[in-house]
C-alpha cells in the first residue's frame, strides 16, 4: 500500500495535462533532495526570498523575480503592488483602498475565476467588452485616473479580443502597468522573458506545472521596483498577500527545477520523450478502423469546448472518429477512461480527445494507447 491507497485516494494516469486539478507536476528526485536539505535548516526567510529571486532572475533573463505561493498568489501580490507600492501604511490597510488607485482592467472574455484574485485586494475589476471579445477602443475609454493596473489572462485570452501588444501599447501610452497571468504557458523555457520582453511589467508563471517544482509555487518576474513591492505585500510580512505563504523547502524546490530546466540538453531530451510518446499512442490508435490519430502542436491554451491544459507549443496527439460507425460522444469515452480500473484522464474538444504527452511518465503511453483503442474498437 503506498500513501495515497492508504487514504483511499487512486492514483491516475494523467494525459490531460499541468494542472491544479491533476496535482500540477511530478517534481525530479533533485528537486525532492534539495527540498529535503532545505527542511534541515533555519533560515531568515527575507534572505532566502531575496537570494532566491535574484537567481531566479538571472536564470530567467529578466530584471527580477519574486516566488509566490503559486500563480494565483502572483496575481494578488502584484496587483496589491499596483495599489500599495512599497508604502507600509497603504500595505497595511489593504483591502481598504482608500486614497489609491484601485480599478484593474480585464477584458470581459477573459474572466473566468481567477479575476477573483485581483478582488481579494480590494481593487475593483472592471471589465472591457463582452464574452465575444474587445474592441480597441472599449479598452481605450476604460482608463480613468483611477486605473491602478491592467491584468491579461493569456490562456483565455480570445481571439476577438484586443491582444497583449496592443494591450501593452494603449498601457504604456497612459502610465499604467501591465500584468501577464501566464501561469500554464510554460515550456518552452524562453516563455519565461517572452511578455516582459514584449513590455509587460510583470509576468506570473505557476512553479508546479510545466516547470515540474512544487505545486504551491509561482513565479512572479519583472520589473524591479514592482517585483520589491511584491515582497513588502508577501509574507513574511503582514499584507494582504500573508496568508499566501511559501515556506523554505518550495523556495528552494523551485529554484532547483529552474536550474535544471536551464539546460538546453534537458529541454531537447523532454521535447524529444514527448515527440515519441506522441508517435506511439498515434501509431496504436489509428489501428482501429474508422479512427485517426495524430500529432498536432499545441495552439493557445484556452479553445472554446476544450479541456485539458496543454502549453503552446508542446505536440499532443488528437483523437478523431467515423461517428457514424462509432457512435460515442467524445465526453463518453473520456469517462470510460477515467472510470477504468487504471484511471486515465484525457482531455476533450467537441469533436474527439486530446492526449497531452508531457504529464505522461516513462511507458504509460503505451496503457493510453491500448485503452483508447480498445474503447473505441468495442463499439462497433
Amino acid at each position: 500500500m503506498g500513501v495515497y491507497e492508504d487514504l483511499g485516494v487512486r492514483t491516475i494516469i494523467n494525459g490531460w495535462g499541468n494542472a491544479t486539478l491533476t496535482g500540477g507536476s511530478i517534481m525530479r528526485p533533485e528537486v525532492l533532495a534539495a527540498m529535503e536539505e532545505a527542511s534541515r535548516s533555519y533560515v531568515w526567510m527575507p534572505e532566502l526570498l531575496e537570494k532566491a529571486g535574484g537567481r531566479v532572475a538571472e536564470l530567467a533573463g529578466v530584471e527580477a523575480a519574486y516566488v509566490t505561493a503559486g500563480a494565483a498568489a502572483g496575481i494578488v501580490v502584484s496587483v496589491a503592488a499596483c495599489m500599495a507600492g512599497t508604502d507600509h501604511e497603504k500595505m497595511l490597510r489593504l483591502p481598504d483602498t482608500a486614497g489609491m488607485k484601485d480599478e484593474v482592467i480585464v477584458q470581459a472574455a477573459q474572466i473566468g475565476g481567477y479575476d477573483n484574485m485581483i478582488e481579494v485586494t480590494g481593487a475593483k475589476v472592471v471589465a472591457v467588452g463582452d464574452e465575444h471579445g474587445t474592441d480597441p477602443e472599449q479598452l481605450d475609454a476604460a482608463f480613468s485616473a483611477q486605473t491602478a493596473a491592467v491584468v491579461h489572462f493569456f490562456a483565455y485570452a480570445s481571439a476577438a479580443g484586443v491582444p497583449l501588444e496592443q494591450v501593452i501599447e494603449t498601457a504604456r501610452r497612459r502610465g499604467v502597468p501591465v500584468i501577464v497571468d501566464a501561469a500554464a504557458e510554460f515550456p518552452p523555457y524562453s516563455v519565461l522573458r517572452r511578455f516582459t520582453e514584449m513590455g509587460a511589467d510583470l509576468a506570473i508563471f505557476s512553479g508546479g506545472k510545466g516547470l515540474r517544482g512544487p505545486q504551491c509555487t509561482g513565479l512572479v518576474l519583472g520589473r524591479k521596483d514592482l517585483v520589491e513591492a511584491c515582497a513588502v505585500q508577501a509574507s513574511p510580512n503582514h499584507g494582504v498577500g500573508r496568508p499566501t505563504k511559501v515556506g523554505k523547502e518550495e523556495i528552494v524546490g523551485v529554484v532547483k527545477a529552474l536550474e535544471l530546466y536551464a539546460a538546453e540538453s534537458v529541454q531537447q531530451d523532454e521535447r524529444t520523450s514527448w515527440e515519441e510518446r506522441c508517435s506511439h499512442m498515434s501509431a496504436g490508435i489509428s489501428r482501429v478502423a474508422g479512427v485517426r490519430a495524430y500529432t498536432e502542436v499545441a495552439g493557445p491554451t484556452y479553445l472554446p469546448g476544450r479541456s485539458g491544459v496543454t502549453p503552446e507549443g508542446v505536440p499532443v496527439t488528437q483523437v478523431r472518429w467515423d461517428t457514424s460507425a462509432i457512435p460515442r460522444t467524445p465526453d463518453e469515452v473520456a469517462q470510460e477512461l477515467y472510470d477504468g480500473s487504471e484511471g486515465i484522464k484525457v482531455g476533450t474538444t467537441p469533436d474527439g480527445l486530446t492526449i497531452s504527452p508531457h504529464t505522461l511518465q516513462s511507458g504509460e503511453e503505451r496503457i493510453v494507447a491500448q485503452r483508447v483503442a480498445e474503447a473505441l474498437a468495442l463499439t462497433r
